[in-house]
């Protein structure tokens, strides 16, 4: 298991680009199985869980030939369907939460699909329901076998029908997109998540040769066609890894400049941090955030202490509340953080409680953070990550802390950020990966 040694109280300077998205590669690339034709991907983030899923797609006999640094071609002509029943399929599937993106294109070009129960970060019951039922609404039969943990689709048609998801999911409602854009007559999807990767997996699905409308609002309409073509595709910038930036740069004090951001799919973010008092100056598609000694928690308009808290787009994204809680600590004021989404994700604020943060954990999803305003800094601890997000707002943490912090369990960031010691260095960052 490896080990990130970080040195932190020095600040930081330059730029730095964001990878691409981590969370629209997943759904874009599972969505090269509905066509034969070559599908060409730029900007792909190398990361753990994409390289885990251009795996899983070279082992059903996708094509894959690497261009250059982040972009793929895929050629799904010669898929092994059987592949779906082998023993290593179940283990490469069950590692990977986007794996389970495979069951709607699978299902749409060959009337079948299967996956073992998904893996992923622990952080909290991640129920798959909206997937299986949005498909079974459009003709499939759904099996689970609660003894080997596979779930199993079939059918011999698809047919467009309306259906109304009880819970938002975007990967649901990706997988059930992908499912309808080949089935029979009109799909309507209401309550469906309309993030900006979902946006970008639906313009791509256009590019293709699918009819959907609506792109972009909580209500898609999409017209079955009877085979989609290969396209040329170019991944967002990831927003997850430019929020983690912006605190970054606010917690060590650091002017720090954030690349081509693509600024009008940033949602909320850039306001949500405006709150707790940090400074972005935005430069045509580049956020500049200077240096700041000091910022300043901002309070409801009747004077109480704001509350952060996530919910489906266009509201605040929840794999930023991490990094909300850890800025706040060196903030003035205070704020409480509420985790709606996901009951486990605050259970990393006992580490920076022994940095010597000011914490009360009221529950599994709220957390009262009163800010230290930079005046007792956090200190150097031994710790480990418990997921993808809690591990880099702890990797901010000990970039700002005085002394040396060992942050365990690496290989959960690394799923998530490439590069992100030598990135940091170039920063200036004293951070050294010990194997």
């Amino acid at each position: 298991m490896g080990v990130f040694e970080v040195k932190g109280g020095r600040e930081l300077k330059g730029e730095i680009t964001p990878q691409g998205a981590k969370n629209e590669a997943l759904q874009v690339l599972n969505a090269v199985l509905l066509t034969p034709e070559k599908v060409t991907i730029s900007n792909i983030p190398n990361i753990r869980d994409v390289n885990k899923l251009i795996d899983l797609l070279k082992s059903l006999g996708v094509k894959v030939e690497q261009l250059n640094d982040d972009t793929y071609s895929f050629q799904a002509d010669e898929v092994d369907i059987e592949y779906l029943t082998t023993p290593e399929f179940k283990e490469k599937g069950g590692g990977l939460r986007g794996s389970i993106m495979i069951v709607g294109p699978l299902l749409a070009r060959f009337g079948k699909g299967y996956i073992p129960k998904p893996g992923g970060d622990k952080i909290g019951r991640r129920r798959l329901d909206t997937h299986f039922e949005g498909l079974q609404k459009l003709g499939a039969n759904f099996e689970y076998d609660s003894n080997t943990n596979f779930y199993k689709t079939e059918a011999a048609k698809l047919k467009g029908t309306y259906m109304l998801l009880d819970e938002a999911s975007v990967t649901g409602t990706a997988n059930i997109v992908m499912a309808a854009s080949m089935a029979k007559g009109k799909t309507t999807i209401y309550n469906a998540a309309c993030e900006p990767y979902l946006q970008q997996l639906c313009n791509m699905l256009v590019n293709m040769g699918a009819k959907i409308s609506g792109i972009g609002s909580n209500l898609l309409t999409i017209e079955g066609v009877k085979e989609l073509h290969g396209t040329e595709h170019c991944c967002l910038p990831d927003m997850i890894e430019i929020g983690s930036f912006i605190g970054m740069a606010a917690m060590t004090n650091s002017e720090i400049t954030i690349k081509d951001v693509h600024y009008d799919q940033l949602g909320m973010i850039p306001q949500v941090f405006n709150r707790l008092g940090i400074t972005i100056v935005r430069r045509d598609d580049d956020l500049i955030i200077p240096k700041q000694n000091h910022y300043e928690i901002d309070q409801f308009i009747d004077g109480s202490i704001l509350t952060v808290s996530d919910a489906p787009w266009p509201g605040f994204t929840p794999d930023l509340l991490s990094i909300v809680l850890v800025v706040a600590t060196q903030a003035k004021g205070s704020v409480l953080v509420h985790q709606k989404m996901f009951e486990s994700r605050l259970f990393f604020v006992d580490k920076l409680i022994d940095m010597g943060a000011q914490i009360i954990l009221c529950d599994p999803h709220r957390a009262t953070v009163i800010g230290l305003d930079k005046q007792v800094p956090l200190r150097g601890i031994s710790m480990t990550s418990p997921d993808i997000r809690a591990g880099v707002a702890l990797l901010i943490a000990a970039l700002s802390a005085e002394g040396t912090s060992h942050i365990h369990n690496i290989e959960q960031i690394d799923r998530g950020y490439q590069y992100i010691d030598k990135r940091l260095q170039a920063l200036g960052a004293r951070i050294k990966r010990i194997d």
